[in-house]
């Protein structure tokens, strides 16, 4: 068996082992079911584990991960997930956090193709599109990337309030926050960008959905 693949059964085993010597009911416990209070929306990236960067337990976050943190109206794995999140599990928060040095961000900084991730990666240079003029005026490319990357988790947060899943909850006066942050893989710190959204009110008007009674 192939070196590296035998050694993550060994470190299942391991960590089984180590959970049990704390507490010996804690899979009996987790197999209860789960009640996480918190959704986290982040990238694919191997550096940004959710669980890992905020201190969180297994059972505490409900984790969708694609490239690039993205919010897609067609994305229906990422719906799902919210739908689940939000209507079954009843989760209070969502975190949409991206991370500095994204290479899907960067990717759409440039023209070459890498392939079918090209039409995913379209959705991100749709952000660049949209704040161009401030992204332009930013001479340093790093500093460039780094605000391009903010923008980013920006338009997303602002795009899963625009869902219907979200926007009933708040029409239903469900207790529901949403967040965005940025993650320094170079520092493990996370930024908050103060962009906390508790209903559609700074959404414009075309956004804001009306339910039938």
């Amino acid at each position: 068996m192939e070196k590296f693949y035998k050694q993550l059964l060994d470190n299942n085993k391991e960590w089984v082992a180590s959970k049990l010597e704390k507490d010996a009911n804690y899979f009996e416990r987790m197999a209860n079911g789960q009640q996480p209070p918190l959704l986290w929306i982040g990238c694919a990236d191997s550096r940004v584990p959710a669980n890992e960067i905020i201190g969180a337990e297994p059972g505490e976050v409900f984790v969708h991960r694609n490239i690039a943190n993205m919010v897609i109206h067609t994305d229906m794995s990422m719906l799902s997930v919210v739908d689940y999140a939000v209507n079954v599990l009843k989760v209070k928060h969502i975190i949409v956090c991206g991370h500095y040095g994204c290479g899907g961000v960067k990717a759409a900084m440039g023209n070459q193709s890498f392939g079918i991730i090209d039409n995913w990666i379209r959705h991100i240079k749709d952000v660049y599109r949209f704040h161009h003029k401030e992204l332009d005026l930013i001479q340093n490319e790093d500093e460039r990337f780094n605000r391009f990357v903010e923008l980013n988790v920006q338009e997303q947060l602002y795009d899963l309030a625009k869902t219907s899943i979200v926007q009933n909850a708040w029409e239903n006066k469900q207790d529901l926050m949403l967040h965005g942050w940025v993650y320094g893989v170079h520092n493990g710190l996370v930024k908050d960008l103060n962009l906390t959204m508790r209903n559609n009110d700074t959404l414009s008007d075309v956004y804001q959905l009306d339910f039938l009674d």
